[in-house]
């Protein structure tokens, strides 16, 4: 008795398996989503601080209710305030200086 076409086992068209991403890739893909989103101006940081640091820093922003990376921009946005200030008085164009590079302070606690 001969096989018909019907009866003739069928081959399945087996597709390759992907391959899982890797970690690497993962986090990769995780930066650039989030590079992409808001306002398109965000930078990555990628530096260590201090273990002090770190806890002031999750215990500043838990105290006042923002997100570490809110805390930080803040206290940066803030300690550049004080900075352009003490430029202009040291300088008539001081705040020029101050985006220019051009002018240099002692280092100074920036809270009082």
């Amino acid at each position: 008795m001969a096989t018909t076409k019907r009866n003739a086992p069928s081959k399945a068209r087996v597709l390759p398996k992907a391959q899982p991403r890797s970690n690497a890739q993962r986090q990769a893909d995780y930066r650039q989503r989030h590079l992409n989103s808001e306002d398109h101006n965000l930078q990555r940081l990628s530096l260590m601080v201090d273990l002090h640091a770190k806890l002031a820093l999750q215990r500043l922003a838990h105290c006042y209710g923002v997100t570490q990376r809110s805390m930080l921009e803040g206290l940066i946005m803030q300690a550049q305030t004080v900075t352009i200030d003490k430029a202009i008085a040291m300088s008539p164009n001081g705040h020029a200086d101050y985006y220019d590079g051009r002018i240099r302070l002692p280092q100074l606690p920036v809270t009082q």
